[in-house]
């Protein structure tokens, strides 16, 4: 199970790279093992305000069906557009090509709360 060092994340599971002050979001490597195949990922139009800890998608897979949710406060301002059409890229590429919003920060005070690499580990760790 992959955990890149550059990346944060949230107790729910996802991922976020900071890039100035737009972010990258997906769903991490353990969650998209947890899920199994997933076959149906819902995504917000571009200009939706999303707010940290509120869902802003879905992800449906074999198991189940989760909600995904803002890391961070902001406004959407890029969806991955291949994700509807090809949702199982999250099984295949996590972290690279299943990538899936990008946020653009209302709060950047926001990301200190997410937790690096080590201590995601020890969470999922705790939590399993």
């Amino acid at each position: 199970m992959e955990f890149p060092e550059e990346l944060k994340y949230t107790e729910e599971h996802e991922w976020v790279m900071v890039e100035a002050d737009v972010v990258t979001v997906g769903i991490t490597d353990f969650a998209q093992d947890q899920l199994g195949d997933v076959v149906f990922v819902e995504l917000p139009a571009v200009g939706t305000m999303v707010e940290a800890g509120k869902p802003f998608g879905v992800v449906e897979s074999v198991k189940a069906v989760s909600d995904v949710y803002a890391p961070v406060s902001g406004e959407v301002v890029e969806i991955n557009e291949e994700l509807p059409d090809a949702p199982e890229t999250i099984n295949t590429s996590p972290y690279d090509d299943g990538w899936m919003i990008k946020i653009k920060l209302s709060a950047p005070a926001e990301l200190e709360g997410l937790m690096d690499a080590d201590a995601y580990q020890e969470f999922i760790e705790e939590e399993g």
